[in-house]
């Protein structure tokens, strides 16, 4: 931080309000790495990446994971190679996080709208989201030198307005447009779908239904996350466009630092609040998750708490019955792989 002295550019070189600036979104950025790890140690702890829908969520986290990192360690860093790797590392793991948002809500398109098993195009989705347009955007900037010190950590300059825009807010906005546009068509199509039911009372089909308005729920609020700690952030570098470098607003900069580096500690909120995930954040289910992960033996039997759906909506009251390891290991991911059953997903 005593570097800083010299390398301060922002509020006409007030060290005391850039010092202030990196202590925040350090803070912020140590929240995400938190809740990141949160999010990894649950899917690991449970056996959730079993399921599809639920890798794609590790995949996000654990390119939150480094997107924190980046602002942890990113300082006001001269102009140079090491500014340079910084700002790649950034605009790289930004456009990594964007692109396994997307590729959760296309995934949950496929399985809703099209009825079509996904497991093969995983490949595709570690493809959009860790190669191209990742990859290739970071990298575009290096021509011309466009990377350097852009206020409190480094990024495109601020010479460099145009280069800002093309490579990351034009595509963001678009992509976060094209994803809310998904999750209206999916919850217009089974609005459809519901009105168009004949004959009897099907309690599958209406409790799939019922499942996949929980998951619409639990997924839509990933790019709307994405879309409201990008706000901040934008207006700030409109702002940069327009006024010469140094002479930016505190409070803006302030509310950019509190916001920007919060994708993992707010995805990890979401991730808690979803009903299959919070009812096995439970001291027993914790402990028996725990030892089956380290259990040798397929044969010692443990109890697991699980609530009674008969009993969910009035005594609120836990079953536990034996079930050995070799259940356990499975039981995690059981039921989602139930969840869309009445769906009949094609394999093509």
């Amino acid at each position: 931080m005593s570097d800083n002295e010299t390398q301060c550019t922002l509020f006409n070189k007030d060290v005391y309000k850039c010092n202030v600036i990196i202590a925040l979104k350090r803070t912020t950025g140590s929240l995400s790495l938190v809740g990141c790890c949160f999010m990894i140690g649950t899917i690991w702890l449970f056996r959730k990446y079993t399921i599809l829908s639920q890798r794609l969520i590790l995949y996000l986290s654990i390119a939150a994971l480094f997107d924190a990192i980046g602002y942890i360690i990113g300082d006001m860093t001269p102009d140079g190679t090491t500014c340079d790797f910084e700002a790649w590392w950034m605009t790289y793991f930004d456009w990594t996080v964007l692109m396994c948002v997307s590729c959760i809500t296309f995934n949950l398109y496929m399985n809703v709208v099209k009825q079509r098993r996904t497991e093969k195009y995983e490949k595709f989705y570690h493809l959009l989201s860790w190669v191209c347009p990742p990859l290739l955007f970071s990298l575009l900037p290096l021509i011309g030198d466009n990377y350097g010190p852009a206020g409190a950590w480094c990024w495109i300059k601020h010479t460099s307005t145009v280069w800002r825009f093309l490579i990351w807010y034009v595509p963001l906005f678009l992509l976060i447009l094209a994803m809310f546009g998904g999750y209206s068509y999916i919850i217009y199509f089974l609005k459809k779908r519901i009105s168009s039911w004949q004959g009897t009372y099907d309690p599958d089909e209406e409790r799939t239904v019922q499942l996949i308005k929980e998951d619409i729920k639990v997924l839509k609020a990933y790019p709307f996350i994405f879309l409201i700690l990008s706000i901040f952030p934008f207006i700030l570098r409109i702002h940069n466009a327009f006024t010469p470098e140094g002479t930016d607003i505190f409070g803006l900069w302030v509310m950019t630092a509190l916001t920007a580096p919060l994708q993992g500690a707010v995805n990890a909120v979401v991730f808690g609040l979803d009903p299959e995930t919070r009812t096995k954040l439970t001291w027993a289910q914790i402990q028996l998750a725990w030892a089956s992960r380290f259990s040798h033996s397929a044969v010692h039997e443990y109890p697991t708490v699980f609530n009674n759906p008969l009993d969910s909506h009035t005594s609120g009251e836990s079953v536990i019955n034996p079930v050995n390891t070799e259940a356990v290991r499975r039981s995690s991911s059981f039921d989602q792989k139930q969840r869309y059953g009445s769906l009949s997903l094609e394999e093509n």
